[in-house]
Order: structure tokens, then C-alpha cells, then sequence
């Protein structure tokens, strides 16, 4: 990379961090528990509108795998979210009505709390609908993949995010309270992915799945980014660019191999298609507020009644299975 790129992309840090900065005066805090924060506590980041009914299992989910204090950006709920959450020992809260869309999708609002309660842990970014896993993780706590990252020098770690989905219409397949929906939507894409390497930010930007196979079949090319890059050693100089898909310094989206292939990684099982995908598509095109004009939720309302399952369809066992396909890998870890 030229001298010239390289100015480029050190700019281009330092103005999302600046925009991080100001943006912050649109969080009001609702809950801060961050003094109680160790050196070394493990942190989730989250920002959300509307997902009272999720809420229970993700924080048992990710309580049990180890994630020590949750930091939410709440975005204009009418469902009771911000309350609950706010009565969560376990949890900061911040809450603005300001547009999701002018923040950059919320990532403004997340890259200026990492800068502040981040800096020197290890920090998870995900939505309320990704599920993080990684090898070993059903037998070995999330510390102890951040303890082996850190011994080797890791400052990142990728995963592919994988839709999940019911067999037959999703809009048949509800999911109470506090149940894992992964017991709703078991199934996923063993293949259907395309790969493609951004020589500039230098991470892989990963295609197909469920989504591009029956929402964008005509238009594969404007389906979502399946890359991801949810957990990071914090640093207060670091930004994300786009979503969780890439980070700069750019050094930070090495998270595979120059093929795909045998770094340690893992997956964000993606439950998103139950049967309230339909509301949630009609509220968020009305609102406008998501990428490229929300056409990602204009595609879902359009199949409302769709079906994702197909005769290739694999139903999830455990993450040995997913390294078997290729989706993801423990690398060196024994």
C-alpha cells in the first residue's frame, strides 16, 4: 500500500472516531454500572429497538458463556425493553431517540462506548438475534479463548454469520419468551457461499446463505455480508468501518487465512427468521432507517410467507459439525 492509501485510511480512523465522539451526546444514560468494571472484565456491546422478547435468552446465553457486563444502546423502544434491561445487575444502558441511520447504522454509537469503557478488554459486538460460537465453546468458557488469543498476540476474531432458519413458512414458527430460538430455527446453508478478498481493509467479504439463495436470488450481489469480526482486544485508536464486517487499524481483519481457511475461528448463528420477521420488516420500512433504503427489509416483507428450507438444508448438532462443512475452524487450538 502506498504512502497516499495509507494516509487515506488513517484519516478515515480518525474521522469515525471523532464522529464516535460527538455522537456520544446523543446517548442519555439510563443505567451506568461501568465503575464496577475490572481491568480485564469481558464486555458485550449492543444496540437495539424493540426486542423485550428476546432479551431473557440472549443474556442467559451469553451470561453463561462468560461475558461479565452487557453495554446497550437502546434506540427509541415502546415495548418495555429500555425498563427491563435497566433493572439488569448486570448491564449499562443508553438510550436515544436520534436516527439509527445518521449514527451509521448505530456503530457511531458503539465505537464511542468501546473507546470509553473498552480500552484494554476484550470486547463482543453483536446483535440481539447472532448467537456467538467458537470451538470448544460448549466445554470451555469465553475467558479462555480471549486468555489463548492474548497469549499468542490475537487482537481479533472472525466468524462467518449464519442464518438460521424453521422448515416451512417462517411466519408459522413462533418463539416464546425466554426460549432458544436455535430450538425454532435449527437449519442452515452447509454451502451457497462466494468469497472475495477487499485488498484495501483486507478482510474477506462473504456472500450467500439462506438470505441470498430466496431474498436476493435475482440480485446476489446486494445480499448482506455474512463476514464478521465480533470480538476484539479493545483499544481506544480502533473503529469499526461497516457493522462488525471490518475494523481499522485494518491490520485487525485478518481474521482468516489468505484462502478462508485454517486461522482459529467461529460463527454468529443468525436467528432472524421467526415469525415475527414480518412485523419487524413492515416496522423498519416504514422507518427507513437501515441500509441502502432498508432493501433488506423490504425483501422480507415481500416474502412474508416464504420458506427456507431446501432438500440441502442442514439441521445444527454442535460446532464440530460446522468445522466438518468448513464454516468455521479451531486452527492450532487443541
Amino acid at each position: 500500500m502506498g504512502l497516499w492509501s495509507s494516509y487515506r485510511l488513517r484519516w478515515m480512523r480518525k474521522r469515525w472516531k471523532i464522529r464516535a465522539f460527538l455522537k456520544r451526546r446523543e446517548l442519555r444514560a439510563v443505567t451506568d454500572r461501568t465503575a464496577s468494571l475490572r481491568p480485564d472484565s469481558l464486555l458485550l456491546f449492543c444496540t437495539l429497538r424493540n426486542e423485550r422478547a428476546r432479551l431473557p435468552f440472549f443474556l442467559k446465553y451469553y451470561r453463561d458463556l462468560g461475558v461479565e457486563h452487557f453495554l446497550f444502546v437502546e434506540n427509541g423502544s415502546d415495548d418495555g425493553s429500555c425498563e427491563y434491561l435497566a433493572a439488569q445487575p448486570d448491564t449499562s444502558v443508553w438510550t436515544t431517540d436520534a436516527s439509527y441511520r445518521d449514527a451509521r447504522f448505530g456503530m457511531d454509537w458503539v465505537n464511542g462506548l468501546l473507546a470509553r469503557h473498552g480500552h484494554g478488554r476484550w470486547a463482543l459486538v453483536v446483535d440481539v438475534d447472532e448467537f456467538f460460537i467458537y470451538p470448544y465453546h460448549d466445554t470451555r468458557p469465553l475467558r479462555a479463548l480471549t486468555d489463548w488469543l492474548e497469549g499468542l498476540g490475537i487482537r481479533s476474531f472472525g466468524t462467518l454469520l449464519l442464518d438460521m432458519y424453521p422448515k416451512g413458512p417462517v411466519a408459522a414458527h413462533p418463539c416464546i419468551e425466554g426460549q432458544n430460538p436455535l430450538e425454532v430455527a435449527p437449519w442452515f446453508d452447509s454451502a451457497n457461499y462466494t468469497m472475495s478478498r477487499n485488498s484495501r481493509l483486507r478482510n474477506l467479504w462473504i456472500q450467500g446463505g439462506a438470505r441470498a439463495r430466496v431474498f436476493f436470488a435475482d440480485r446476489p450481489q446486494d445480499a448482506p455480508a455474512l463476514n464478521k469480526i465480533p470480538l476484539v482486544k479493545w483499544h481506544r485508536d480502533y473503529a469499526y468501518v461497516s457493522s462488525t464486517h471490518m475494523l481499522l487499524p485494518r491490520g485487525l481483519n485478518l481474521v482468516y487465512d489468505r484462502v478462508g481457511g485454517e486461522k482459529t475461528s467461529g460463527c454468529l448463528l443468525h436467528a432472524k427468521f421467526l415469525a415475527t420477521l414480518d412485523e419487524k420488516a413492515r416496522e423498519e420500512v416504514a422507518r427507513g432507517e437501515h441500509y441502502g433504503n432498508s432493501r433488506e427489509y423490504l425483501a422480507y416483507h415481500a416474502e412474508a410467507e416464504a420458506d427456507l428450507w431446501c432438500k440441502w438444508s442442514e439441521r445444527f448438532i454442535n460446532w464440530r459439525q460446522l468445522e466438518i462443512m468448513g464454516l468455521m475452524s479451531k486452527g492450532n487450538w487443541a
